[in-house]
This record gives structure tokens, sequence and C-alpha cells, in this order.
């Protein structure tokens, strides 16, 4: 590396400068308030440690996102976090172990070996909230709820809420009876939406032709409240599972517009994000201008079994910096006011007053040359008679 391209900073890992730091901290704390306000207990979870607890009960999806070192006292090997759910359910099923439903919040860096995709970071900041302990559906709507009032903190406009559920792909390929190929061929087929390659797939795979015609239909059963109506149809056929899980979408579609009746609510019976790690339900947030979701979780019930006690789990998490990006005005950085530098026990006392207060009061260093450009100051502590009085520059 030569001295000119020192500075660079690897694809995907970048800094926050001012006055943008100051935006997703001041961000990071509302966010922190609001979990807070709803009940949930905040957790500081380790940036690292040993790879066997840390990528425990998940899939491999988040395996291939870790990054690996080696424990120089131990000779282990450990892992960067790259996802703080799997920690929290450790917590939860070993630290904590609350009797009822537990409530858990937390905000921090995490770190990906590659990006999601594109437009992603690999060194996002973390925020998110789980709820553990509650198999039952209202669960699922508190998450959500609090996932749609984090975006609309940041200040997002119209609001995009996407749902779908794992469980009925999962159980509709259980009877097609499907090789590990070939229904790992069939599913990236789905997350590409490519609707002839399924239809041919299916055809010649499946010998049951229900269950074909059941499978190429997920793709195409996307759309408002009321294309669950069109999937009790189109999946008439199949096991209860399925049924129960189109009845649970319409039940909390209909809960969620009651309370957010301004909201984009859309399904997707294809989407299968975290296919590996979900067990049921998945929902994400988009918002105009942004071409991933902003906002994304799921449930992920039996996640703390490994850790000795299988509880129900429901999650979500959004980005800080991506959240940052939503706010249209950043605010201006508070002006500063400029004292000199003396031994005046009455000055020490006002700089110390002005700060209790909320200003920003910097003192003037020898040898600075325009310290009110430099620190972007626009008042000064000046001296009258033995008193200190604070005028514009």
């Amino acid at each position: 590396m030569t001295d000119s391209n020192r500075w660079l900073l690897p694809d995907g890992i970048e800094e926050v400068l001012p006055p943008q730091a100051w935006c997703a901290e001041t961000l990071r704390r509302e966010l922190l308030d609001l979990y807070r306000s709803w009940g949930y207990e905040l957790v500081i979870t380790p940036y690292i440690e040993y790879i066997d607890s840390l990528l425990t009960g998940i899939g491999s999806d988040l395996d291939l996102q870790t990054y690996r070192v080696t424990d120089q006292l131990t000779g282990r090997m450990m892992g960067v976090r790259a996802d703080m759910t799997p920690q929290v359910a450790r917590i939860d099923a070993h630290s904590m172990k609350h009797a009822g439903p537990a409530r858990f919040c937390y905000g921090g860096s995490v770190l990906h070996t590659r990006p999601p995709n594109m437009l992603s970071s690999r060194s996002p900041i973390q925020m998110g909230a789980e709820l553990y302990g509650c198999p039952d559906m209202a669960a699922d709507c508190e998450i959500i709820s609090l996932m749609i009032e984090t975006v609309t903190i940041a200040g997002a406009g119209q609001l995009h809420l996407d749902l779908g559920h794992v469980g009925i792909y999962r159980d509709l390929v259980a009877v097609a009876e499907l090789d590990a190929d070939q229904e790992a061929e069939l599913f990236g087929l789905l997350q590409s939406k490519a609707k002839a390659d399924i239809e041919q797939f299916v055809t010649q795979n499946i010998s049951d032709v229900g269950v074909a015609q059941m499978l190429s239909a997920l793709v195409s059963l996307n759309g408002n409240i009321e294309v669950l109506a069109d999937a009790e149809v189109a999946l008439s056929a199949a096991p209860e599972s399925v049924k129960r899980a189109l009845t649970l979408l319409q039940t909390l579609g209909e809960d969620l517009l009651k309370s957010y009746s301004g909201i984009d609510l859309y399904f997707d019976l294809a989407e299968l994000r975290g296919y590996q790690y979900h067990t049921s339900l998945v929902y994400s947030i988009y918002v105009a201008g942004f071409g991933q979701a902003i906002a994304k979780g799921g449930r992920y019930d039996d996640i703390g079994k490994v850790f000795g006690r299988a509880r129900a789990a429901t999650g979500f998490s959004a980005d800080l910096k991506a959240l940052i990006k939503l706010i249209s005005t950043q605010p201006l950085p508070q002006k500063a006011v400029l004292s000199p530098r003396n031994a005046d026990s009455r000055l020490a006392g006002i700089v110390r007053d002005l700060r209790e207060q909320g200003q920003t009061v910097v003192y003037q260093l020898p040898g600075d040359v325009a310290a009110e450009q430099q620190l972007d100051c626009d008042r000064q502590l000046v001296e009258y008679d033995g008193e200190w009085v604070v005028e514009p520059i």
C-alpha cells in the first residue's frame, strides 16, 4: 500500500463523520428510549466470542457471514458477531431465565464477511428488539408494531410492510418428497421469482400434480390482503398447517391495519428470506428511495434449545446507518462559545454553568489561528470590569 492510499477503507466498511455521527447517536438514544418505554431490557453482547456458541442453533447463511479468528489464550476458534440474535437467545436461555415472556433490546456494531447486497454495509450498527416466551400472534404484532415505530421515528414517510410465512413453503416441500439438491434448486428459483423455470422444475421433479401446482402457485401469490383469499383457493389441498399459516397472516394483517391504517400492507408467499433461520412469520419494511428493506425480522422459535431452553421467539433489527439516511434534513451542529483559558475561578464557574445548560464551550488553546472559524464558534466569553459575559463574535 502506497502512502497515497493508506487512508482507504475496505469495501463495505465506512466511518460516520460529523454531523451525521451526532445524528446517529441521537437517533440511537431515541430508539433505546422507545424500546424501554415498551418494557424492553437493554443488553450489551460481546463483540466476539467462541464460534461454537455464536453459531449454535442457526443456519449456514449466518455461518458464512461470520469472521473467524483464533483465541491466542486458548487456541479455540472465535467469531466476530454478525448478528446479535443468537447471543440474545443465549442470554434468555442461560443468563436471565425469565419465567414468562422476556423482552430484550440492543444497539451495537456487527461485522459481515460480505454485504448482503450491493447497497448494504459490512459493518452495520444493529438496532433491534426481541421477545421470547410467547408463541401467540400477539408477540409478533407487538414486535412488528415496534419495528414500524422505529422506522417512523427515523423520519420515514410512507411505509410498505411486507409479510410472509416460510412455513407454507416448508410444509409443501415436505410432501413433495424432494431430495436436498432438488429442494435447494427450487428454493433458488423461488428466490429469483423465475415463474417459467419454477413451472418447468415442478413438472419434471414432482410426481404429485396437485403439490406441483401449489408450489408453482406460490410465486404468483403476492399482493394486498385480498391475495390471501386467492391463496386459500390455490392451496385448498395443502396440509392443515398451511391453512393455519394463511389464517395467521389474515388475522395479523387485519390487526395491523387497525392500528396503522396508513401503511401499505403487502403479502408474499414466496418470500423465503432467512429460510434456514426463521420458522414461520417473516416481515420487513420498505420505504421509497431504498432498494432494500430498511428493517426486517421474523419468528425463530426454539433457537435457545441448544442452550437448554427452547422458547418461542420473535424479533426484528435495523441498521442505524441506513436509518439516519431517512432523515431528510440533518440537524445543524450547535455553534460553540469560545472561551479564553486562564485561572480565573469565576470564568471556570461560568463555563461549567453553560455546559450544564447544554451549551458547547471550547477553550482557545495557545497557537490557535482563527479559532472561531476552526471550532465553529459564534459567541465568545469576554471580560468587562471583572465580569464575564457572552457576546457574539
